[in-house]
């Protein structure tokens, strides 16, 4: 049973506003109660799309933004999954419910353990939690048919890109943070290549020992 009720239609059309048409996402989105991945506090903005403050200086990414860079993956369903910032989770829920499984990886722990109650209470368990170094990746579970990364760099972090399989999507905003552009990408068997900008944004700086100086 999920601890609180499902979004109103209001978050589902800010969606599509921004041009998803995936019924598979949009789905996700109607079935996943994001003021169950918000502070208590900010309970009452949730169905509001726009970012809610975290912690850590750390913002949650705007639903609508959140469903393009998950459009941008191509998912059918049967993905392994890695995601860069697991922030409360809420992203990370809709990525369960539209590939396999999903690895997701944070750098602030009380951040992952809040994430992990999120989910645990919304019965979402094809997740795998870990704290660390995201702008390394998780390279023990590589590789990845797709990765997401939640926040900005000039360019895609060489093990990120290394994780990734043959004919594998990534997602991230690139950039200084603050200032970015998401961009899709996907791995050949030469390297990473570029295929298209999603959308402007802003992001928080990826850190770590392949991105900016934590």
């Amino acid at each position: 049973m999920t601890e609180t009720a499902p979004p109103p239609e209001d978050l589902v059309r800010a969606v599509r506003a921004v041009g998803i048409t995936d019924e598979r996402l949009l789905e996700a989105v109607r079935a996943t109660p994001r003021a169950a991945f918000v502070p208590a506090g900010h309970r009452t903005r949730a169905y509001a799309d726009a970012p809610v403050p975290i912690g850590h200086e750390q913002v949650t990414t705007q639903p609508s933004l959140s469903a393009t860079m998950i459009e941008g993956l191509d998912l059918s369903g049967d993905e392994h999954v890695l995601e860069i910032g697991t922030g409360l989770g809420f992203q990370t829920a809709l990525l369960a419910r539209l590939a396999a499984d999903v690895v997701s990886i944070e750098l602030w722990p009380d951040l992952s353990r809040q994430a992990g109650d999120n989910l645990a209470r919304q019965g979402i368990r094809n997740v795998e939690l870990r704290v660390g170094d995201g702008s390394g990746g998780v390279p023990e579970r590589a590789p990845y048919d797709a990765i997401i990364v939640s926040a900005a760099f000039p360019e895609v972090a060489a093990p990120l890109a290394g994780q990734l399989r043959v004919g594998g999507r990534l997602v991230q905003p690139i950039g200084p943070g603050g200032r970015d552009r998401v961009v899709a990408f996907r791995r050949t068997a030469k390297d990473l290549e570029r295929r298209r900008v999603l959308t402007p944004a802003r992001f928080v700086r990826l850190r770590g020992r392949y991105g900016f100086p934590a």
